[in-house]
């Protein structure tokens, strides 16, 4: 009899970046977009931190900070944001400002949505509103709203004409932000199956964004975009495909099989295409083979990742992921499920928002030979002698695709061959 996935769900607080910093990797993917984050001082050390950049470098995003007597409603918003945005349209002139709100904007009640269309029209610039804050369960999520807003913008016009009537209008589009080699590679790879990608959410330009409506697929490359999803299907009714992500050699193939077997076309040489990036891995995976690891949850990339690494040979005591979208994530569910079976290891246990003073106590009974966890674990962990590994980093690397597996496995063992290298020095990992 197959094992069933079980799910436990803890109480554990939130130990998460913020949402706001989504605005790093969206500002750059949106080249001609302008970002601002409408937020106390706190917001702005932590953009200035988190990304690396000084505000008054002046990149394509900036902070309304909001004082003492924007908080008492004592000035008026409006005024204020419309001297910014004005501002913003004769530095920059973007195609298009997002409006970024904080945990403030959402405490105090600013009515962002409300004046951003009057603002709009005053300004004459699109104005895009997203509550990217810290009330959401991980900080990947801060994209997740931004695209839902985004999709709300989208052209509903017709579908081009020169697409072919047989295939019942089938276009595609895919959404969530890659960097433009990736985005490249994975247009090629459904291209060698004869399917053309009709656009991205988001684009490269505000401009060049997708025609979405009632005869278009959608399919996502990320496990935390489930708000887009369901924009994308209840506002635009679009048809969703629920494939796997593209993560490792096996979700990048079962991800074009279930878009292949949707639109009704045959996928060619994928499993000749699998097996040799699973030859080009080899040298990783004789590393990790047999080896442990444990994911506190920070980043819901976690169930996506440790299927992949359960298919390297890896074993995996526990996936802790802050928040568990089953809907949206069941086909990536479902594969996990079968890659236990096929490497016949048991499943994981699956802990949404856990506890991390429990998972502590479990890791230390355990003791995996790497822990995937957030930034403000890591440190203490090591300290105890558990190897880590952040899990943001998964956040800003280079993961999907057939291409991008080795840079996967690059990350997870790098601390694995630290380890190794201070062992064959005689320096051995400190143990408390």
């Amino acid at each position: 009899m197959t094992e069933q996935l079980s799910f436990e769900c803890e109480t554990g607080n939130y130990h998460t970046f913020c949402p706001i910093s989504c605005v790093s990797w969206l500002y750059q993917k949106i080249e001609d977009s302008f970002f601002l984050v409408i937020g106390t001082k706190t917001c702005g050390y932590f953009l200035q931190n988190a990304l690396g950049v000084m505000i008054f470098a002046e990149p394509r995003y900036a902070m309304a900070e909001l004082e003492e007597s924007d908080i008492s409603a004592q000035l008026n918003d409006y005024k204020e944001l419309k001297r910014l945005c004005l501002q913003i349209k004769q530095d920059r002139n973007p195609s298009v400002i997002v409006w970024i709100g904080t945990c403030t904007t959402e405490i105090i009640k600013m009515d962002l949505e409300g004046m951003a269309p009057k603002l709009e029209l005053d300004i004459g610039i699109p104005i895009v509103v997203a509550r990217a804050n810290g009330l959401d369960y991980a900080f990947t999520q801060g994209e997740d709203t931004v695209l839902a807003a985004m999709a709300q913008r989208c052209p509903t016009n017709k579908l081009n004409p020169l697409l072919s009537q047989e295939n019942n209008n089938n276009s595609l589009v895919l959404f969530g932000s890659l960097p433009s080699t990736i985005v490249t590679q994975l247009n090629l790879e459904l291209k060698q199956q004869g399917i053309d990608v009709a656009g991205w959410l988001p684009a490269q330009s505000y401009n060049e964004l997708p025609v979405l409506n009632e005869n278009v697929y959608v399919c996502g490359i990320n496990p935390f975009l489930s708000r887009t999803a369901t924009t994308l299907m209840r506002r635009r009714k679009c048809k969703l495909i629920a494939a796997p992500f593209p993560i490792g050699p096996d979700g990048t193939r079962a991800w074009i099989e279930k878009i292949c077997s949707v639109l009704d076309i045959l996928p060619q040489g994928l499993e000749e295409r699998e097996m040799k990036i699973w030859e080009t891995l080899e040298d990783y995976l004789k590393l990790i083979r047999g080896k442990s690891v444990f994911f506190m949850g920070d980043n819901l990339l976690e169930i996506s990742l440790a299927r992949f690494l359960i298919r390297c040979g890896m074993i995996v005591y526990e996936i802790g992921i802050p928040y568990m979208d089953k809907r949206f994530q069941s086909a990536e569910l479902e594969l996990l499920q079968k890659t236990c079976v096929q490497m016949n290891v048991p499943i994981p246990r699956i802990v949404e928002k856990p506890d991390n003073y429990y998972q502590i106590q479990r890791i230390k009974e355990l003791q995996p030979d790497i822990t995937i966890t957030g930034m403000a674990h890591a440190n203490p962990l090591e300290a105890r002698g558990i190897t880590t590994k952040w899990s943001v980093e998964f956040t800003f690397a280079q993961i999907h695709g057939f291409s991008n597996s080795r840079e996967i496995l690059e990350l997870i063992t790098r601390p694995l061959r630290r380890n190794n290298n201070l062992d064959t020095l005689g320096f051995s990992k400190l143990v408390k």
